[in-house]
């Protein structure tokens, strides 16, 4: 059996290889050439999955190693009667941390005390409920738009996006891209909804960029109408618009999701819904193929700062959001012909990123409270 996988899929050779031969490509430039006698297709985010590519073709499972599936037509796979999965909620909490470590960075470079400040939530899904966890952690009040949810009656307490506009002092996007139905996201954060936003409220997307309208958020931000603007997704990826990101507080190559241990839960994930729709065993060891933690223990003094300072102390040591923030600043003195390449560089190349549970930390002097929101945050906690 015939495996064709993303390159960018961590340990795929060496997960999927005992069900059949796995050929790696870019995703880019995956083409129905090369997946024509494929049966088997495991794609991220990058990889237009429709007619154009499969028609043709040998393949009865397609996966994506992603929780979006937007570049997915699902409706011509089901009419083709081709199996597909996605890895929904595998890297949700990667998210969260890039959110988290978000949120301290903007709140030590503008002096902000977290625990005055209300977070919306745009989609309350996998990655948005671990969002308002973290949030709610840090000391801020949450408020959490999700209608499908809502109206499913899973989770309660939700608020209109009239009444997230009109009280957050933060907004943050986690919903998926659609084009269609009441719920359509395709630019719902378009010029009425900014404008709509209290004087100085913050913004991120690290959802999907065509989630924004990205002419009306330049236009906003370009006016100085809202406040800090985070932005990890964008429009016309890898053909960001540089304008936007010269403007943004915070801005990456759509690598919030990018954790190790995010894309290996996406890469089980594949392989248990494989192994289901083979009928074999799903038993595999991918526990020794992992990294040691860079950073596995650390320790925090009280005496050192206010606990803000300390908890964006913890997220630094394990995640350096500045880093990516200006390898992808590089971009702007780039040619206009060459960012797109650039952007799928950083992409590809990206660093080894553990998560907060990789990490232990010991409080010396203790402190208790503060060693709960770290362990509510995610950490290891040493007594």
């Amino acid at each position: 059996m015939k495996i064709i996988a993303d390159e960018n899929i961590p340990y795929v050779k060496e997960v999927f290889s005992h069900l059949g031969e796995v050929q790696c490509y870019p995703g880019r430039k995956m083409s129905r050439e090369i997946v024509a006698d494929a049966e088997i297709l495991l794609v991220r985010s990058v990889t237009q999955v429709n007619e154009k590519l499969l028609q043709g073709t040998s393949v009865r499972f397609v996966g994506t190693a992603t929780i979006g599936t937007d570049h997915v037509d699902e409706e011509y796979l089901q009419k083709r009667g081709i199996k597909f999965t996605s890895a929904a909620g595998s890297n949700s909490n990667s998210v969260a941390e890039y959110v988290s470590t978000a949120l301290l960075m903007l709140a030590e470079k503008y002096a902000w005390r977290l625990e005055d400040k209300t977070i919306g939530i745009i989609g309350v899904g996998n990655v948005g409920s671990k969002v308002a966890q973290k949030a709610q952690a840090l000391g801020l009040k949450v408020l959490g738009n999700d209608p499908p949810l809502q109206r499913e009656g899973q989770g309660e307490g939700f608020v209109s996006l009239e009444e997230v506009l009109a009280e957050a002092d933060i907004v943050t996007c986690h919903v998926p891209l659609t084009y269609s139905g009441q719920d359509a996201t395709y630019h719902m954060i378009n010029q009425r909804v900014l404008e709509q936003m209290r004087e100085g409220t913050a913004f991120f997307n690290t959802a999907r960029g065509a989630v924004v309208d990205s002419k009306a958020l330049k236009n906003t931000m370009q006016k100085k109408a809202i406040g800090p603007v985070v932005l990890d997704v964008w429009e016309n990826e890898p053909n960001i618009d540089a304008e936007i990101l010269e403007a943004a507080d915070i801005g990456t190559p759509h690598i919030a999701g990018y954790s190790l241990d995010g894309k290996v839960n996406g890469t089980l994930m594949l392989h248990e819904a494989l192994c289901e729709y083979l009928k074999k065993s799903d038993a595999v060891q991918i526990a020794s193929l992992l990294p040691q933690p860079t950073v596995p223990a650390i320790i925090l003094n009280p005496a050192d700062g206010a606990e803000q300072k300390l908890l964006l102390q913890a997220f630094r040591s394990i995640y350096d959001i500045t880093a990516d923030d200006a390898a992808l600043r590089k971009i702007i003195d780039l040619p206009e012909n060459e960012r797109g390449r650039y952007f799928d560089e950083l992409r590809k190349n990206y660093p080894v990123r553990r998560e907060a549970f990789n990490t232990r930390v010991k409080i010396q002097p203790d402190d208790i409270a503060l060693r709960q929101k770290l362990g509510k945050l995610g950490f290891q906690m040493n007594r």
